[in-house]
Order: C-alpha cells, then structure tokens, then sequence
C-alpha cells in the first residue's frame, strides 16, 4: 500500500494535493484495492460547487458502486477528463494519472481536518484489522 508524503487525507479515502488555494484530489491505494476493477468514474461538472464531507461523484467497480467525498469546499476548475476513457488508471496509478478534480478551495482552514501520510497509514491499519 503507498502512502506518498506531502499529501493531506481523508478518512473517507481521498487524498489531496495542494498548490497555493487549489485542492487537487483522488481516491487513495487503499480505496482502489477495496474497490477491484474501476469500470466507470463519474465526476462533477466544471464550475460546480463542492461542499466538505458531501458526495462529489461516484466510482463503479466490478465490486462495488461508491460514493465519492469532497474533502473540501470550493469550485471545480478541472475535472480529468481521461477518466472517461480510462477508468482503469485508478487502478493503476491513483496518486498521478488518476487525479480526479481540481478545486478552487473556498476555505484552506478545512485542511487541518484531514490526515498526514502517518496518520493515514495507522487509521486504515485500524479500520482493516
């Protein structure tokens, strides 16, 4: 499992990279390895808004449909458009190719509530034992 450093997480399995205001974000290694086989990834419009701890698109795999968690509030910028085509570099590389939006974040202070590559680590440790 990989848990890159330098990445904000949540406990709802998405991740987030920041550049100044914006939030890039994706769903984590673990979550592709609980999901299997991505066949579909559903995501918001541009200039959406999205809203903390609220569903922001949804991931089909051979398994499973789930819902997927803004980790913070803000306006689409960028969605990745590949995903359409491709759903299946979510498997293969959910931390760069499989990026999943970009957003303008409305409050950065909403970071402090997210997890450390660390912390991260230990809460799937828990939650898998």
């Amino acid at each position: 499992m990989e848990y890159p450093l330098g990445l904000k997480y949540s406990r709802e399995h998405e991740w987030v990279k920041v550049e100044g205001s914006v939030a890039i974000i994706g769903i984590t290694d673990f979550a592709q390895s609980e999901l299997g086989d991505v066949v579909y990834v559903e995501l918001p419009e541009v200039g959406s808004e999205v809203e903390a701890n609220n569903t922001f698109g949804v991931v089909e795999s051979v398994k499973a449909v789930s819902d997927l968690y803004a980790p913070v509030t803000g306006t689409v910028t960028e969605v990745n458009e590949e995903l359409n085509d491709a759903p299946e570099l979510v498997n293969s590389d959910p931390f760069e190719d499989a990026w999943m939006l970009r957003i303008e974040m409305s409050d950065t202070s909403e970071l402090d509530g997210l997890l450390e590559a660390d912390e991260y680590k230990v809460f799937v440790e828990e939650e898998s034992a």
